[in-house]
C-alpha cells in the first residue's frame, strides 16, 4: 500500500524524494502521485515533515535526493516563481492576504505576479481586463463573486479562506497544494469548504494537508500517511483507516 497507484496519468508526482536539514531527514524517499480527480490528502503527527513536503514540491525548498515530475517533466529544484508559472499553486497554514485591499484586487494581484513579465510586476499594466476577468473566474469557482468589492480583511475566517483559494485558481493551475485551509474554521464553513474541495479536485490535481481527521477521510480519495518524513501507507481512506500500523503510529483511537 505504500508508494503510487497505477491508473491516470499522474499531473504531479514524486519518485523517492528526500530532503535533508544537517543529517536530519525531514523528508525521507517519499514516492507519490498527484492525479485529476482523486483528492490525495496527506497526513501524519506534527513534525511529520508534511509542511516541507508541500515546500519540496511548490518549489520553496530543493530536494536533497529525489525527484519532483509535473507531467512526466522533471521540475526537481526548480524555485518557487518557476513552479507556479508552471501551473502549480499553494496556499499556507497562516491567511496569505491583502487584507487592507479589496476581494477582487487580490486575486488581480495573484494573477498579476504569474502573468506578466517579472520585470513589469511594479508597474501598472495599461490593460488590465485579462487580469480582471481572470481573478473573476476564480471569485465565482469559490463562490465570492458578489463580495468582490468588500474589503478583504472584513470578510468572515472561512471568507478569507476561500479568497487564498481564488488567489490560487488566479493563475488558473494544474495542480493545488493546501496547507490546512480549515484552520480556525466553524461546522458550517468546514461543510462549504469540502464541497468546494471536492469539486475543485474535478479539474485539478489537488494535494491536501489537514489536522481534522473527520473532514480529511469525508474529502479524500487517496491518502499518505508521513511518519518520521517517511510515507508509512498510501491507499483510500478505508485502507488506511484500517492500516495497523497507521493505527499504532497516528490515528489510534480515531480509527
Amino acid at each position: 500500500m505504500t508508494g503510487s497507484r497505477a491508473g491516470p496519468a499522474a499531473v504531479l508526482a514524486t519518485e523517492g524524494l528526500t530532503k535533508y536539514f544537517g543529517r536530519l531527514a525531514a523528508v525521507r524517499d517519499v514516492t507519490l502521485a498527484l492525479r485529476v480527480n482523486a483528492l490525495h490528502a496527506v497526513i501524519g503527527p506534527n513534525g511529520a515533515g508534511k509542511s516541507t513536503f508541500v515546500d519540496l514540491l511548490s518549489g520553496r525548498l530543493r530536494p536533497s535526493q529525489g525527484r519532483v515530475l509535473l507531467e512526466g517533466r522533471d521540475v526537481s529544484g526548480a524555485p518557487a516563481w518557476r513552479m507556479a508559472r508552471l501551473g502549480v499553486a499553494r496556499s499556507f497554514q497562516r491567511t496569505n492576504i491583502f487584507k487592507p485591499l479589496s476581494v477582487l484586487e487580490n486575486v488581480r494581484l495573484a494573477a498579476q505576479a504569474v502573468r506578466l513579465p517579472i520585470a513589469r510586476l511594479l508597474s501598472t499594466p495599461p490593460r488590465q481586463t485579462a487580469l480582471i476577468e481572470a481573478a473573476r473566474r476564480a471569485l465565482e469557482r469559490v463562490g465570492l463573486a458578489d463580495a468582490e468589492r468588500s474589503v478583504a480583511g472584513a470578510l468572515s475566517h472561512g471568507a478569507q479562506r476561500q479568497l487564498e483559494i481564488a488567489m490560487t485558481l488566479a493563475i488558473e493551475p494544474k495542480v493545488l497544494l493546501l496547507d490546512e485551509p480549515l484552520a480556525g474554521m466553524g461546522q458550517e464553513e468546514s461543510e462549504r469548504m469540502a464541497a468546494l474541495l471536492k469539486s475543485l479536485a474535478r479539474e485539478h490535481a489537488v494535494l491536501l494537508i489537514e489536522h481534522d481527521m473527520d473532514f480529511v477521510f469525508k474529502v479524500a480519495d487517496q491518502m499518505t500517511v508521513l511518519v518520521e518524513g517517511a510515507a508509512l501507507a498510501t491507499g483510500s481512506p478505508a485502507e488506511v483507516r484500517a492500516n495497523k500500523a497507521v493505527q499504532t503510529a497516528y490515528l489510534g483511537a480515531q480509527a
